[in-house]
């Protein structure tokens, strides 16, 4: 049975857009693999943080909605930590 997740992440601001289109791909290939599916994909743009990471100010924001077994959260979680580019990531399930 698939459930409904968002994951939010931001990337790091000194990414230059091509950097930026990659890494993006880069990550929805990694939840596709895992056998999730995409169904929204929102970029927020460059967005002020609320405290500083990694001595960055600003961070790349996006916001993607998918659907996926329950073991898939865990994989995608594991693929983020060791992608490089991202800052900070939450993934959340949606209501039913």
């Amino acid at each position: 049975m698939d459930r409904k997740y968002e994951m939010v992440y931001i990337l790091n601001p000194t990414l230059s857009d091509e950097e930026l289109a990659a890494v993006t791909e880069r990550i929805k290939t990694n939840v596709e693999n895992t056998s999730a599916t995409i169904d929204n994909v929102d970029d927020w743009g460059r967005k002020r943080l609320a405290y500083e990471i990694d001595d960055q100010k600003e961070g790349n924001y996006t916001v993607m909605s998918f659907s996926a077994d329950a073991e898939a959260p865990k994989e995608i979680e594991r693929l983020m930590k060791i992608t490089d580019g991202v800052m900070r990531f939450l993934i959340v399930r949606q209501p039913a």
